[in-house]
């Protein structure tokens, strides 16, 4: 099997396991009562969006485990080019920081918390996991502390301080995932090219794991928008946002190229800087609001524009910016 071919299957095995899953697990949630609560902080007209079955995460993290034993384990064997092991760290982390993602949502649904864990307590979870992904890849040799520049094509030895900015990075990029993460498919349209754009970068690469973890990830996201494009009938939850986004910045560290997943990722970056003026502008001016709301797409839908519009506009943006991206390769 060629390589495209096996993206391909990949893809189509990714995208029809997170299809049937999500099919199977939306009544399942309703029955549990696993429906989404909406604060009141948030845009009014989402209060008809209360009682979507959330955590819906599950169902892709199911696929991907699947696909991991089949497609992976077969790409493996076929193209292994000694970095197999890469790919098993990659994938680990991404789903611990799922496992943390379903904490969060365990503890929302479970203990009637609607705010989950402390952010304390989710942040220092997820420095935990970054540093035992970073402490694995670089004790595997898979790593180590010289940052590529994109574009400049040069390399800079950052010595210990590489840890500190891949710890920022990694954690970061998780966490902006899930602010993305707050209308009707908007952080799996994002996400899906964004994983395109890995997918070129992986066959430009001659990367193997790298494309079977782009064209899984793009296949999981396509599959779950079947039930979560606008109108939504069932939303991922931090289950499935920090999972995600583990996996777009392990992408990145994959091949060898972290930064680049800033202009890959620039939606996600956007969501996150706009949280961060606004609360510091809300401090400074005692009060007052830079945007009408946080996170962007929020302020957004206080402007005016449509779900459907805002997801529409941001996969565009996503499209540009990866093209952007791919001349930093």
């Amino acid at each position: 099997m060629s390589r495209y071919a096996y993206f391909i299957a990949t893809l189509l095995l990714s995208f029809l396991l997170t299809a049937a899953a999500a099919r199977i697990l939306i009544p399942k949630l309703k029955s549990h009562k696993m429906g989404q609560k909406i604060l009141d902080i948030g845009p009014r007209w989402h209060k008809s969006k209360e009682g979507t079955p959330t955590m819906g995460g599950l169902s892709f993290v199911f696929a991907s485990i699947v696909a991991a034993l089949t497609a992976g384990l077969y790409g493996y064997f076929t193209y292994d080019s000694g970095t197999g092991l890469m790919l098993a760290l990659t994938l680990v982390m991404a789903y611990l920081n799922g496992l943390i993602g379903f904490l969060d949502d365990y503890v929302k649904f479970i203990k009637k918390r609607n705010e989950g864990l402390r952010a304390g307590q989710k942040y220092m979870l997820q420095l935990i996991v970054a540093g035992g992904y970073l402490a694995s890849m670089r004790l595997t040799g898979f790593l180590d502390t010289s940052l590529y520049i994109p574009y400049a094509q040069i390399t800079v030895e950052l010595g210990i301080l590489y840890y500190v900015f891949a710890l920022v990075l990694i954690t970061g990029v998780v966490n902006s995932v899930n602010l993305t993460d707050g209308i009707d498919g908007l952080a799996s349209t994002v996400t899906f090219f964004t994983a395109a754009f890995f997918s070129l970068a992986a066959f430009a690469a001659g990367a193997w794991e790298t494309v079977f973890l782009s064209a899984m990830t793009a296949g999981i996201c396509l599959g779950f928008l079947v039930y979560n494009f606008y109108p939504a009938r069932i939303f991922m939850g931090d289950t499935g946002s920090l999972f995600l986004g583990g996996l777009v910045v392990g992408a990145a560290f994959m091949l060898n190229n972290p930064l680049i997943v800033i202009a890959a990722g620039f939606v996600y970056i956007i969501e996150s800087i706009s949280v961060i003026i606004q609360v510091i502008y809300f401090k400074i001016t005692r009060g007052k609001r830079f945007f009408r709301m946080a996170p962007f797409h929020h302020h957004l839908e206080k402007c005016g524009w449509s779900e459907l519009k805002i997801v529409g506009v941001s996969g565009a943006v996503t499209v540009c910016m990866c093209t952007v991206a791919f001349f930093g390769l």
